[in-house]
């Protein structure tokens, strides 16, 4: 079966009826803006073209807009300037309690690729021994919430750390110059330390918690054009589909779109988990876990209700 063939048979009637729609073709919607990191199923979705073929003959143009991790894709998607993408699970924790206008729109699991590295050499062997180090990761990010649970995990506090607040560019060539002691980071810069800068994992992220990523939504573009979103959904879900049963394909996608090394690449899709579907009871009851105890540490400035700002598609 042809990829296009089977991306048709993959979306679902509610993309169906949105392709078939003159109403849709025609309506306001000219431009469709993705946000997009170096890792994951909207890198595979961009590299195949996947969006292209399907709203091209809608007369509409899917925009790609790289971003470096979650929180800042989070501030682009509140003011507008991104309508969707996909990040771990906390910068919408985060953007939601400052009022950020976004929703969820679909999950995914993470079973594998995220975790804690320390040097080759570090005396640090447990993580109990994280108490009094420096400690890099980005703000906001789900690196963020693998180092408070892991914290947690030992029976120490945030404050038994000093954080270290970096990017990912920013953060290797700190791990790797030893301005921090561990890092905390996700797939593909987690297979980066591993392999290029002498990380040695201390700990995965699996072996803390259940974690989730999401697939975020403008507001007020999930309110007004909820079947061109579903259709964003829907062409996503197929290409994961794919993406879980062709790896090899999946590490060229990863490595062609963003620079990395392919060997990279084949390490962090190897070892990922694509599958994306609907924000399930399940999901949103451990990503309320996320955001309670962002609050009960001080993190976010107030409690929020994550079922508050799931999308659901009237026309489902």
């Amino acid at each position: 079966m042809q990829r296009r063939d089977f991306l048709k048979l993959s979306i679902g009637t509610a993309a169906a009826a949105a392709l078939a729609s003159p109403a849709i073709a025609q309506g306001a919607v000219k431009e469709v803006r993705v946000g997009y990191q170096k890792n994951g199923v909207l890198v595979i979705t961009r590299q195949q073209a996947a969006l292209e073929k399907h709203f091209t003959p809608l007369g509409i143009e899917v925009k790609w807009v790289e971003f470096s991790s979650g929180p800042p894709m989070m501030e682009a998607m509140n003011v507008g300037s991104v309508d969707y993408g996909a990040v771990g699970d906390s910068p919408p924790v985060f953007a939601q309690a400052a009022g950020a206008a976004i929703v969820y729109a679909a999950g995914q699991p993470i079973t594998n690729g995220q975790g804690i590295l320390v040097p080759k050499d570090s005396p640090i062997r447990a993580i109990g021994e994280l108490k009094g180090r420096r400690v890099g990761f980005t703000k906001g990010s789900s690196a963020h919430n693998i180092v408070v649970q892991t914290l947690e995990k030992a029976g120490l506090t945030y404050a038994d750390i000093t954080p270290v607040y970096l990017t990912p560019p920013d953060a290797g060539p700190a791990f790797a110059n030893g301005s921090i002691e561990a890092w905390a980071i996700w797939d593909p810069y987690f297979a980066i330390g591993e392999t290029k800068q002498s990380g040695r994992i201390l700990i995965n992220a699996r072996e803390v918690t259940k974690t989730n990523s999401f697939y975020i939504a403008n507001r007020d573009f999930a309110k007004n054009h909820g079947a061109i979103l579903q259709q964003i959904v829907d062409v996503t879900t197929a290409t994961a589909r794919w993406a879980e049963q062709h790896r090899d394909e999946v590490a060229k996608s990863l490595a062609a779109v963003t620079g990395i090394p392919l060997e990279i690449q084949t390490i962090a899709a190897n070892r990922s988990s694509f599958v994306v579907g609907p924000v399930t009871d399940d999901i949103v009851a451990t990503q309320q876990g996320v955001a309670d105890r962002f609050y009960k540490l001080g993190l976010i400035p107030k409690p929020i209700a994550i079922r508050d700002i799931v999308w659901r598609n009237p026309a489902a």
